[in-house]
């Protein structure tokens, strides 16, 4: 019966979020941080570096399920690792947050945010999280020792941390795209018994689900890199700590697709549309170098007015699509 507490922890994520992203928009907007709603005719400037917001609830939502593990349910199981989750999760929010302060055309230089990224799988790598033995085609199991967290945990983490913001752009695009990874991932810790991670994931979850409320079209506040890197830090650390990282690569491939079609453009192309007028989007390039300029190119192709809300549900869609094959393709290991 107790366990039906553990809800409170999931609300007070929505309810804390919920509450600091109208406030947190009134500051940004008059501490000048601001950028324009680039697929908007108009180009109305809007608050940015939102999901500090999401973090905050997130936070406060895993530290009253740690309260209510503690106090009530009387068990101390996977502290360890939640507090090197929220330790990972927090200095990556930190790098994240310092880049949407300085802007997105300064920032910190690539090279640094990947280097510091790195030191965000510091807590990981110490308690020596996941399993080192791993399986490899044609050789089968192997046990690669010391070379797991010290080669493979920095690794994941800044790759999953850096490269989901490439698939950004769009309004409710990124946290549609966090709410629809996290649940996946929550659904896989849940099956495989890491019934903790998945609370954990639901607190992301409805954190984001708050924040979605502003953030889709026509958005009132962004969420910038503090969105992005938040939730990919967190499927990064998720996969690690519940041992499912073949799983999370899978239903990773809409955003490797879009570091593919990045790098055609050198990283340098934008993933934004041309907008028009009457409130469609056209394409900004030539060739295509986004997953939005392609959800932009079907809609044409079609003959559908192409908009910003359409092209994100598409990749929604696209996105939901994979999970549900990954789910069919790595049913044995999830579900046994």
């Amino acid at each position: 019966m107790k366990s039906y507490i553990l809800i409170f922890p999931i609300l007070a994520s929505f309810l804390v979020t919920l509450f600091f992203v109208p406030p947190w928009i009134r500051r940004a907007k008059n501490a000048g941080l601001v950028g324009k709603d680039v697929n908007k005719f108009k180009g109305e400037k809007i608050a940015e570096a939102g999901g500090v917001t999401v973090i905050s609830g997130f936070v406060l939502g895993v530290l009253t399920y740690v309260a209510i593990s503690t106090f009530i349910l009387k068990r101390t199981d996977n502290f360890v690792e939640i507090f090197a989750l929220m330790s990972s999760i927090l200095f990556i929010s930190f790098i994240a947050f310092t880049d949407d302060i300085l802007g997105w055309r300064i920032g910190l230089r690539r090279r640094t945010r990947l280097v510091l990224v790195a030191f965000a799988s510091i807590p990981l790598i110490a308690i020596n999280a996941g399993k080192s033995v791993v399986s490899v085609p044609f050789f089968g199991a192997v046990d690669l020792g010391i070379v797991y967290p010290l080669v493979l945990i920095p690794l994941g983490v800044v790759g999953a941390t850096t490269t989901l913001n490439f698939l950004a752009g769009f309004n409710g695009l990124e946290a549609g795209e966090g709410i629809i990874l996290i649940s996946a991932f929550a659904m896989v810790s849940y099956f495989t018994g890491n019934t903790w991670l998945s609370i954990i994931a639901l607190c992301m979850i409805a954190s984001l689900f708050a924040f979605l409320i502003y953030n889709l079209n026509p958005a009132q506040v962004l969420g910038g890199d503090s969105l992005t890197y938040l939730v990919g830090g967190l499927v990064a650390t998720m996969a690690i700590l519940g041992n499912f990282e073949k799983v999370a690569v899978f239903f990773f491939i809409p955003v490797i697709i879009e570091v593919v079609l990045k790098s055609r453009g050198k990283l340098l192309k934008q993933s934004f549309g041309k907008p028009k007028k009457d409130g469609s989007l056209d394409l900004k390039y030539d060739k295509i170098y986004s997953l939005n300029h392609l959800a932009i190119l079907l809609m044409k192709k079609y003959g559908t007015k192409p908009t910003e809300k359409k092209a994100v549900f598409l990749i929604w869609a696209f996105q939901i699509i994979i999970i549900i094959l990954g789910f069919l393709i790595f049913k044995e290991g999830i579900f046994s």
